[in-house]
């Protein structure tokens, strides 16, 4: 499917993430101009301030926009997952250009201008209203401009925290190697900093400083601006006829599903949330949740449900150091989540999703690598690429190449995990620690090898739900309960294959497995 085809096909869904783009940037703009003009004024005014306002906006600007949106979510009020974190992140991060250009235009005003107002008897407060700001409106306006095409631009970061957005888009491309999703994502997200950029530009005509304009040059801004504006809010109001990943259900108490950011957990989300809905019972979405997210989101009661994995709980969430005994690894797991977080742990859903050590097939075949152990002697020059997560984790990188006795000849490249297969493929790197239920194995031609010194721990795939949903929600236990040992490992590996390989949507592949797997067990209830 060519790109034109695929923006034709998912138009609908396109207008959905358009428009929670652009409820995200237009709510944090608000926001950000309603704190930043009183905050540059008050820069202006009084000299001791710059130094503490100017220094605190500056360091929001240093932050990386993932730690920022990471920092917020375990805050009271303000934290979680969703828009209103991402709110109050792209606030922040459009404060700097509207305090500096309110300061810089006030403090521009020409002294003697400010002179004869005094010597008219104004007060203060009508200097500032009367004179000052209507003189320095144009830089004022060129300022929020900056942070209206800012705040476009750091929102496609906030689909990693559930909140939606266009940057959902490019997400998932990166997850699954699919160029039409990346160029959707990053072409609309800079078709919407455009038409930002230029109907802010149009409205800052119509303040402009100096000689008046003449009326139809005037016009032509305001009709220029509203044609601007319109265009970006058309998308809206198509996008209220496409589904938004939350099903109605009168009289029946709502299960909020969440998953992880990568394919299989959005399938298995997918899977469990398709179950729930033919049984009658409501559905919400929050997938793609980054990094430990989906945890958080249980604790903080944001989220009921959440795929999760055996050896990911035992060594990252409970901070045990690894062992290979599946059996121990879950019940360890089942109890202390029952003691420490009152979470409830489901039982195996029937594969393991182990980390995978990957090579191209080509170096493989050439020196007949079958174990991880056949690597070492020839992996002195390789160039090793890991994502995040396997560097840091305590079952990760350190572990592995003590276990193994790698040393290769350079530090690994540290990156995100979708993007180690692509590198990988392309001969960037030479080995990687991928996921073995991947589908992007198969599709990219990469070979696992063998963990013949069973390093790693098991990663068996369960469900985990707050207890109180459990409790409350028969159905919902009564589901999680009948997924037992459902999904082989080739169940899995197909279905991932399936959207990362074939293009299908998670919800499309979730469908036809409940309907061919799970068929009389739907049925019947």
């Amino acid at each position: 499917m060519n790109l034109t085809a695929f923006l034709r096909e998912n138009w609908l869904q396109i207008c959905v993430l358009w428009r929670e783009h652009l409820v995200l940037v237009v709510c944090a703009s608000l926001a950000a101009v309603g704190l930043g003009v009183p905050l540059g004024i008050a820069v202006a005014k009084r000299k001791a301030w710059r130094g503490p306002i100017f220094a605190f906006a500056n360091v929001l600007q240093t932050v990386p926009s993932l730690a920022l949106f990471g920092l917020l979510i375990p805050l009271p009020f303000i934290g979680g997952i969703g828009a209103r974190t991402a709110i109050v992140a792209l606030t922040l991060y459009a404060l700097l250009p509207i305090i500096r250009n309110t300061a810089t235009g006030i403090l521009d005003v020409d002294p003697k201008v400010r002179e004869s107002a005094v010597a008219m008897g104004m007060t203060d407060w009508q200097i500032l209203r009367q004179v000052e700001i209507p003189l320095a409106l144009n830089v004022i306006l060129s300022g929020v401009r900056v942070a209206v095409v800012v705040a476009v631009g750091t929102a496609t970061i906030a689909a990693a925290i559930g909140a939606g957005g266009l940057g959902t888009f490019i997400f998932r491309g990166l997850r699954q190697n699919d160029n039409r999703l990346l160029i959707a994502g990053a072409g609309l997200s800079a078709l919407l900093a455009l038409l930002a950029d230029f109907s802010c530009g149009r409205l800052a005509n119509l303040f402009r400083e100096g000689k008046v304009r003449e009326e139809t040059s005037r016009s032509t801004d305001r009709w220029l601006a509203f044609a601007a504006v319109v265009l970006a809010f058309a998308p809206v109001l198509l996008s209220f006829n496409a589904a938004d990943g939350t099903s109605n259900v009168a009289g029946r108490r709502k299960v909020v599903v969440g998953s992880k950011d990568f394919t299989e957990s959005v399938i298995l989300a997918e899977i469990l949330a398709q179950s729930l809905e033919a049984r009658g019972v409501p559905v919400e979405r929050k997938f793609e949740l980054g990094g430990n997210l989906a945890h958080d989101g249980l604790l903080a009661k944001q989220i009921d449900v959440y795929p999760e994995y055996t050896g990911t709980a035992f060594t990252a969430i409970l901070k045990y150091p690894p062992m290979t005994d599946t059996d121990a690894v879950y019940e360890k797991v089942k109890a202390n989540y029952a003691e420490r977080f009152q979470l409830a742990v489901g039982p195996p859903l029937g594969f393991s999703n182990d980390f995978a050590i990957l090579v191209r097939k080509k170096d493989a075949d050439e020196r007949k690598l079958k174990t991880i152990s056949d690597a070492v002697p020839v992996s002195a020059n390789w160039r090793a690429g890991f994502g995040q997560d396997f560097i840091s984790r305590a079952d990760g990188y350190e572990g592995f190449r003590k276990a193994y006795g790698f040393a290769f000849s350079k530090p690994p490249r540290e990156m995100d995990l979708s993007l180690t297969y692509r590198a990988l493929a392309a001969g960037e790197v030479d080995i990687i620690a991928g996921n073995s239920t991947d589908g992007l194995i198969s599709a990219l031609g990469l070979v696992q090898l063998t963990d013949d010194r069973h390093y790693f721990p098991p990663y068996q795939a369960v469900f985990i739900a707050r207890r109180t949903a459990t409790d409350d929600n028969e159905v919902l236990k009564t589901v999680i309960e009948e997924l037992k040992l459902a999904i082989s490992t080739d169940d899995m590996r197909r279905m991932n294959l399936q959207v990362d390989g074939e293009k299908k949507t998670p919800r499309e592949v979730a469908a036809a497995f409940l309907q061919t797997r799970l068929k009389p067990a739907v049925s019947s209830q």
